[in-house]
Formats: structure tokens, sequence, C-alpha cells
């Protein structure tokens, strides 16, 4: 039986994605390592070493010795992860390729949700540059919302959820989509977030994105997301 072993750097990300991509990839057994300090160490550096890039190819190296595919459940790292994938001996994802994809190919003005300005960054230069390698031009508005993931971090998931809600509320008149950065904030909003605007989230398109590359099956984008 095949693995995927996936990497997260936030606990509850297990319990997020264990059953979507159980669904997504039966017959695959599902491995978890959980490092909080990847994240951590970059939120404290506010960047992404070189310390912390490095601690990230070992893992990476260690997960790929067992498993038959490697998902890195964290997008403050994907552009590490990038530049990973040539030298990993498996197949090597990100989990927020997907749903950037997807955005690209749904809309031209799309708002951006972070709780994290190590996440804000990387995640717009990742829908530019697929913007670009796909020949289409889209407007960015990105939008911080400052202090949840504090909150988060603590324990205080209502307080999360307010502050990113009250982000959403004031970006969501100024888009045609707005992707929620981080996994993490998937259930931050009401599914009533969805009738004025489409919302996309990582867990759900990231895990389709995965599957379709690991089965040779179309992604099920279709149904992925929130729309009005």
């Amino acid at each position: 039986m095949p693995t995927l072993a996936m990497l997260h750097t936030v606990p509850a990300l297990v319990e997020t994605l264990e059953p979507l991509a159980a669904q997504a990839l039966p017959g695959w057994r599902l491995a978890h390592k959980v490092d909080e300090s990847l994240l951590a160490e970059t939120i404290r550096a506010g960047e992404l070493t070189e310390a912390t890039r490095e601690r990230l190819a070992e893992a990476v190296r260690h997960l790929a010795d067992d498993a038959d595919a490697v998902l890195v459940t964290c997008s403050t790292l994907g552009e590490a992860v990038d530049t990973l994938r040539p030298s990993t001996p498996v197949p090597l994802f990100r989990i927020d390729r997907g749903m950037v994809e997807e955005a690209v190919r749904r809309a031209r003005r799309i708002g951006v949700l972070a709780t994290l300005p190590t996440t804000l960054e990387p995640t717009g230069r990742l829908i530019e540059a697929t913007a670009a390698a796909t020949g289409r031009e889209v407007t960015m508005l990105a939008r911080l919302c400052e202090g949840a993931f504090a909150h988060l971090a603590a324990g205080d998931r209502d307080s999360h959820d307010r502050l990113v809600r009250e982000a959403f509320d004031a970006l969501a008149p100024e888009v045609e989509l707005v992707v929620l950065a981080q996994a993490s904030m998937a259930r931050a909003l009401p599914a009533s977030a969805g009738e004025t605007v489409t919302v996309l989230t990582s867990p759900e398109l990231g895990i389709a994105a995965v599957a379709a590359t690991l089965t040779g099956r179309t992604p099920a984008t279709a149904l992925s997301g929130r729309e009005p």
C-alpha cells in the first residue's frame, strides 16, 4: 500500500486533512509528522531563514525514506518546498498550489487573506507566478489579519475566527474571489461567506491537486470552494 506523508506545523491540520486525504486517495496509507518549530522559528525571524530551510530539507528527506509522496501543509514553507522538489526522490507537494491555480483560473481580481506576513508574501508571489505562467492578468489585493494567529496559537480559535471574518468582510466587496492563504484559516468563515464572493481554501483544493497527480485523475475543483 503506498504512503502519503504529511508534514504539518499546526497540529490541528492533522484532523482537518486526514479525512480529506482518505476520501481522495483510497488505498493509500496516511502518515503525519508535526513540527511546530519550523513555523515558530520563521515567525520569530520574520522570514524563512537558511537554518529553517535546512531543517525542512532534513524533515522531508526522512519522510521520503518511508513514503511514496510527501505533502507539506504549511504555506509559509511553500517556496522552500519548491526548491526541494528536484532533489526529492518522491513527489513533493505544497498545500497551497492547487488553491492558487484554481484562483487564477476563476478570477482576475483576487483577494488574499493571511494571518501571518510570512505567508501573505509567498502566497502573493505564487499567484503572480501562476498567472504569468498561464498568460492571465490578475489584480491582487492582500490583507493581513493582524493578531489572529497569536490567538490561534494561544488556543483562542473564536478570536482568531472573528478577526478573519472582519478582514474578509472588508475585503470581499473589492474582489471577485478571496483566497484564505493558510490551511489553518479554512474553518474561520461561516458557510454564508460564499454567498457574496467565491472563497477558496487550501485543504480541499490542495488535497484534490495531490490526488490528481498521484492517480492521474482530473481534480474535482468544481466542488471545492464556496461560490455565490
